[in-house]
């Protein structure tokens, strides 16, 4: 483990008595954490059972648990709402700002390479038709970057002068647009406005100097390459940390296509979109952002939908609106939010402290997005297992139609109202749940998580270090269901110990 890992290691003590005395010793600093709640011992493992202390910062850190009456380690609002610590708002992470800019993650994405020559960062970045599998054995045809869509991350330093090598390999001409950078005109991007076209096979060089920072982003100035995908994060690191550093910068955007479903070519005419992605992946195949108890956390979000705005909602916690596109906005004018509309072609900075320990919610709350591949299921079907051509080539051997409707539900109009058809095979929910950042989540959960979802998982220290930092087994339901026995009534959990068809614990 690294020093700056082992620098945020939480401090752990053997009893509540001993937690109570450390926390009286941290320099006098107000560490009003919560403590946990009462447990039922029975079936924990000794080295759990010595973790059960109040959560503490890290030993060499000079942040506090407690700001004018908002703590870092559970739900709270503070004192007084002119505060700059109401909600958190200027409450520092763990990270100190000498650390340097949060490493940022956009999860199923990759950075861009960079080499530098003669003092300037040289990316090479391919426009190219490519696979993306929106979830496990759905693999769809759309546009990218350099084998991916979204395409590549780009991340530099304010200051910093920049070149891009841009080798076009679609059977079309391209253009590359540095959304909301201001550069020469001539390396806007902006089509036959400021450019030639870029034709098939041949090759287009960018240069200019970044003076901005904050979230941006680079894209085709094609309109129907835009909506095949063609889009990847510019991010821009100050040259001076914002204040206050945040210890985890998440980077998610969001995507809408329209794709029959006997199709995996995504259509750019259509008017209406049913596919939905984040980062490239439908959820439940979307991977978490996991963070630990009393992190400071950036989330940037950027809409790339073709013509649908989301209204982005995190469940448990209250973020503030930290900045846009455009820049960073200045504290007096942040917004404390739960729900952030954010349109077309825009992106948005979401900061908040996280301290409230589960696995929540993060999604589009537009009802239609929180579904996968919404289509009419006529004809032949490209979803495995299920075929209908035994009818096409045998009309009278069609199925009868149910028109008994003996299910008392049918009494009330409208009735059924769950989406049908979309089912997950054991091989799917396997490559779904092994990942690390799933692990430990209450069994089942993945069906909670479809289209424009993922979750934000907020762990204690322990818990942390067992999923994320180590090769150890985590069983189904084992993170979640301690986290309800610290901070929960263990005694009124339902477990939920529902399995898919032939799967085994």
């Amino acid at each position: 483990m690294s020093n700056t890992e082992d620098r945020r290691r939480f401090l752990t003590a053997g009893s509540l008595a001993a937690a109570a005395g450390a926390v009286g010793n941290l320099l006098g600093r107000n560490a009003q954490a919560q403590e946990p709640m009462p447990m039922d011992m029975k079936g924990m493992s000794s080295h759990q059972h010595g973790e059960q202390a109040a959560p503490q910062i890290p030993a060499d850190s000079e942040v506090q648990a407690e700001y004018d009456g908002y703590s870092r380690f559970k739900p709270s609002r503070g004192n007084d709402p002119n505060s700059d610590y109401y909600l958190g708002k200027l409450m520092p992470g763990f990270r100190p700002a000498s650390d340097g800019p949060a490493p940022f993650e956009a999860p199923d994405l990759d950075k861009l390479p960079y080499k530098m020559v003669g003092g300037v960062k040289e990316f090479q970045l391919v426009p190219m038709a490519v696979k993306r599998e929106f979830l496990p054995g759905y693999e769809m045809n759309v546009y990218g970057y350099n084998g991916s869509m979204p395409g590549p991350t780009i991340e530099v330093t304010q200051g910093d002068r920049v070149r891009f090598v841009v080798t076009n390999e679609l059977p079309e001409d391209t253009y590359v647009h540095w959304h909301g950078l201001e550069l020469p005109v001539q390396w806007d991007g902006a089509s036959e406005l400021c450019q030639e076209p870029i034709k098939p096979g041949e090759t287009f060089v960018y240069e200019f100097d970044v003076h901005e920072e904050g979230t941006f982003f680079y894209h085709s100035h094609v309109p129907m390459q835009e909506a095949f995908g063609m889009v990847g994060w510019f991010i821009v690191h100050p040259k001076k940390v914002f204040d206050p550093p945040v210890d985890r910068d998440f980077g998610l955007i969001f995507q809408n296509f329209f794709i029959d479903s006997s199709q995996n070519i995504a259509d750019s005419w259509k008017m209406d979109w049913n596919w939905h992605t984040i980062n490239g992946r439908s959820g439940p195949y979307t991977t978490p952002l996991v963070v630990k108890h009393g992190e400071r956390v950036r989330v940037r979000i950027m809409n790339f939908a073709p013509m649908q705005h989301h209204p982005i909602h995190l469940h448990g916690h209250t973020f503030w609106l930290t900045g846009r596109e455009g820049a960073r906005t200045p504290h007096s004018a942040w917004i404390p939010r739960n729900t952030e509309l954010i349109g077309i072609a825009q992106a948005a900075d979401f900061e908040f402290i996280a301290n409230n320990p589960g696995d929540w919610m993060f999604h589009c709350h537009m009802v239609h997005h929180m579904m996968n591949h919404m289509t009419e299921q006529v004809g032949p079907r490209m979803r495995k297992n299920t075929s209908v051509d035994q009818y096409l080539a045998n009309l009278d051997s069609r199925p009868a139609v149910d028109s008994i409707r003996q299910d008392p539900g049918f009494g009330t109009p409208g009735y059924p109202q769950e989406m049908k058809g979309m089912n997950m095979s054991d091989a799917m929910m396997k490559k779904i749940g092994s990942r690390r950042e799933m692990m430990g989540m209450r069994p089942m959960a993945e069906m909670a998580v479809m289209g424009l979802m993922t979750t934000l998982r907020v762990m204690p220290e322990d818990l942390y270090h067992k999923v994320m930092e180590t090769n150890e087994t985590v069983k189904p339901g084992e993170v979640f269901t301690e986290i309800v026995r610290r901070f929960g009534d263990i005694s009124k959990y339902n477990s939920g110990k529902k399995l898919m068809p032939g799967m085994k614990m």
